[in-house]
């Protein structure tokens, strides 16, 4: 885009803001307007992330060129129903633009809807290298349009969806057919249109993350936590609240959010009087006390846990320890790393695209802490290729990375870095090196 051009807001589709559709007779009108149409299909979803205990779909926005923009209540279709089979078959052939893939497909496919082909718009942007990749960055860069992003939160399970709502969301796939295909030429000119097909390809061919292992260590303030038998409070507390969430299809959050849980654990109270003392100085809502009595039995049954039954202060998986206890206590990890660190830096710098996109940067710590049998004796980019290639790499990183790898494997003193590339991000923090 000319930068002497000024950005002007996009306020409403070309065609005007659809109906929403939500009877079988809608929805098959639209998914006949739709097959008459050509091209890919700009694809988008609605959630109510922060509001409900469910990732569902509450509303799906689908756009093809000669095939109208339409706006899909799911809910009154839900999985399974034939007219989800019909709509998934007409998507599939062709192309699917998503813009942040991941966030939709799981959605998506709980609902019937497997796209066979894919473009990503945000995951475009990323490896062509551009510098903001949030659809309405590329739209304003790239196209000269601002879009308003003030009910990007919303609570889409609410109903009847106010007009405005609509509006946003149908301009979230508006322009998208456009927006594909100059991320496209940008991809093609830089010649990464093969890197990034195969990231696609990859994300559909990914499998279902597996289920958590002790999800409620992920509970937000853990680090005041010093002792095992507050662990079996929190983790009482996190069951409890995951069932009832889950029953009521409300956000855990919003029933009792974690620092609530964090503060019960540290002062377990056994009376009303000594729950509203403790949780008072973080701010007491008054929809925590909806379930006072069942809050104060779930600790009560913690407090009463033998000690044989608390929790380990460490959850037995094959989480590698902290970056920060590296330099310390594995020198001989840390210094590799440090290596491969600066080496992949440069690699992403000469490249332009970001590092945790060059490579995922957990594989790079795995390599260094275990690294392939007789890579540390002699450089074998062969070996770590391979090993790469097994934890999931794709073969463009591959093919970028192997090499640097291999090399900083070899090395037995860490290079002197600043004290912040030495220490280490949060464990739950996976695509920081």
């Amino acid at each position: 885009m000319d930068e002497a051009i000024t950005a002007v807001p996009l306020l409403t589709p070309a065609a005007g803001t659809p109906a929403l559709i939500d009877t079988e007779a809608e929805f098959e009108s639209a998914i006949a307007e739709l097959a008459a149409g050509s091209g890919p299909f700009a694809v988008d979803a609605e959630r109510a992330s922060g509001f409900r205990y469910s990732a569902r779909a509450y509303l799906i926005q689908i756009k093809r060129n000669g095939g109208g923009l339409h706006l899909i209540d799911p809910i009154p279709f839900g999985p399974g129903h034939v007219l989800m089979k019909t709509l998934n078959d007409l998507l599939n052939t062709d192309e699917v633009i998503l813009h942040a893939s991941t966030q939709d497909l799981p959605c998506l496919r709980e609902l019937g809807i497997n796209p066979a082909r894919l473009f990503d718009t945000e995951l475009g942007g990323r490896i062509a290298g551009l510098p903001r990749v949030g659809l309405g960055p590329l739209l304003e860069s790239l196209m000269g349009v601002i879009l308003a992003k003030e009910h990007s939160a919303a609570d889409w399970s609410t109903r009847p969806l106010p007009q405005e709502w609509l509006t946003y969301a149908a301009l979230d796939v508006e322009l998208l057919i456009e927006l594909r295909n100059i991320v496209e030429k940008i991809l093609i000119d830089a010649k990464k249109d093969s890197w990034a097909a195969e990231e696609f390809s990859s994300i559909l061919l990914a499998p279902p993350s597996p289920p958590r292992v002790d999800p409620w260590r992920r509970t937000s303030g853990m680090h005041k936590i010093k002792r095992r038998d507050q662990l079996a409070v929190i983790r009482e507390l996190w069951i409890t609240r995951d069932e009832l969430a889950r029953a009521s299809d409300i956000a855990g959050g919003k029933i009792l959010n974690d620092s609530a849980i964090i503060e019960l654990a540290l002062n377990p109270p056994t009376t009303k009087k000594e729950f509203e003392k403790t949780l008072r100085p973080i701010g007491l809502r008054a929809r925590w006390l909806e379930n006072l009595q069942t809050w104060l039995d779930a600790i009560a049954r913690a407090v009463a846990m033998p000690e044989s039954q608390w929790p380990a202060i460490r959850a037995n998986t094959d989480t590698l320890p902290p970056i920060k206890l590296w330099r310390d206590k594995f020198p001989e990890k840390f210094a590799p790393l440090s290596h491969a660190r600066a080496l992949i830096e440069i690699i992403a710098e000469e490249n332009s695209i970001p590092v945790e996109n060059l490579i995922t940067p957990e594989l790079v710590r795995r390599i260094c802490w275990s690294p392939p049998p007789g890579s540390t004796e002699s450089s074998s980019p062969d070996l770590v290729r391979t090993a790469l290639l097994e934890l999931g790499a794709r073969t463009w990183q591959v093919d970028l990375v192997a090499q640097a790898l291999a090399a900083a494997l070899l090395e037995k003193e860490p290079l002197v870095v600043p004290e912040a590339l030495a220490s280490d991000v949060p464990e739950s923090t996976a695509d920081e090196l």
